[in-house]
């Protein structure tokens, strides 16, 4: 069966693109010296897991449920970190945890006796108050950020059984902002290098986009690690692992014309399927889509299945008329996309698809009534 066979909505991973992704990070890996881990707030499909594990068995979690997801389908290493640890959820954390970060030092001094006891290597998050995210919700550096313990409350030191820090400041990002949070990094937190057993530079390294300076990222992490050669260097990108590796396909199911408006109804939601184009907010790209001087005029509002408002998204220019049937393509659907789907309106979610180097494709998962009901019970 291959794709063109399946019946939409559908999300569709392809297993060369992954793996391009998976040789460029293990080559960068590699070269530099880090350890780069995969972040499962960005792809938890573990059906793809049995290719990630050819290359990267170590990631990071900041869930019991993405702990538990590490430890049962990729097997290696589990850095952990969330805003705040509980006391029915620490003992699970210290159990399952290679290294496990915390938020603040209040934090880490509640659960310190447990920290000292479970073996597992303890770090701080810290904040270097270097912004480079315009779209303020992603960004950590903001002035009254809950991420992170200060440069001021460390200026005596770290306390006991502290053996990492952990920095979170890019999303999407160049090795050339890493580079200026590095620096900050470096500026702020310099005087505890010394005493560190690793630093975690945590998410948003971008280095599968096209244009991305991966030779600058090496340079940058390798004199990094010249200068503290007896550190442990950890990075923890999200989108990078699955980086335009998959798309959804969906299917006009109707047009509907008001106020000179043509709007193409898809079986698919921008607020269920695709919410991150409504929250960061972007526009994606449309396989099928053309631009405005090939259209002859042919201009469209892609509109989604479920009773919200402003679940649309316009405005696309097509080569013909849109008709009742025609598939439309949209493009990098993969990353941070179906962790955050939902089952608003109880719009039948797309199935999970895989395919594979040659063009065969494999249904990983069907979503059905049992799953929405499920939710609720």
């Amino acid at each position: 069966m291959t794709a063109k066979e399946l019946s939409t909505p559908y999300f569709i991973v392809y297993e060369e693109r992954l793996r391009a992704n998976l040789e460029l990070i293990s080559e960068v890996s590699r070269r530099s010296g880090a350890d780069i881990i995969m972040a499962f707030k960005a792809n938890a499909l573990w059906r793809t897991f049995d290719i990630v594990r050819q290359y990267c068995r170590n990631c990071t979690a900041s869930s019991v449920n993405e702990l538990r997801l590490g430890a049962e389908c990729l097997g290696g290493e589990i850095h952990s970190y969330t805003p705040a640890y509980t006391p029915e959820n620490i003992d699970t954390f210290l159990a399952l945890s290679s290294h496990i970060t915390f938020n603040s030092l209040s934090q880490y001094e509640r659960f310190r006796p447990k920290v000292a006891a479970s073996g597992a290597s303890a770090g701080l998050r810290v904040n270097p108050k270097c912004s480079v995210i315009e779209t303020e919700i992603y960004n950590p550096a903001l002035p009254g950020s809950r991420f992170g313990v200060s440069a001021e409350a460390l200026a005596d030191g770290l306390p006991e059984g502290i053996e990492g820090l952990h920095f979170h400041a890019l999303c999407e990002s160049s090795s050339y902002d890493l580079e200026k949070v590095l620096a900050a990094f470096e500026a702020g937190f310099g005087h505890l290098i010394p005493s560190l057993k690793w630093v975690n530079m945590g998410g948003g390294h971008l280095m599968t986009r096209q244009g991305y300076d991966t030779e600058h990222l090496i340079k940058i992490i390798s004199e990094f690690r010249s200068r503290h050669p007896h550190l442990k260097v950890i990075l923890e990108p999200g989108s990078a692992f699955t980086w335009r590796t998959g798309d959804l396909a969906a299917s006009v199911v109707d047009i509907v014309e008001n106020d000179g408006i043509s709007t193409a109804i898809l079986d698919v939601s921008f607020a269920c399927h695709m919410p991150d184009t409504l929250e960061m907010p972007y526009r994606p790209d449309v396989l099928e889509s053309v631009d405005k001087e090939q259209s002859n005029g042919r201009l469209y509002r892609l509109g989604g299945n479920s009773c919200l408002s402003g679940d649309f998204m316009g405005d696309y220019y097509f080569p013909e008329d849109l008709k009742i049937g025609d598939r439309i393509t949209l493009r990098d659907m993969n990353h941070y996309t179906t962790v955050k789907t939902n089952m608003f309106n109880g719009v039948q979610h797309p199935d999970m698809v895989l395919s594979r180097i040659g063009g065969e494709v494999e249904i990983l998962r069907h979503f059905d009534y049992s799953d929405y009901k499920n939710r609720m019970s």
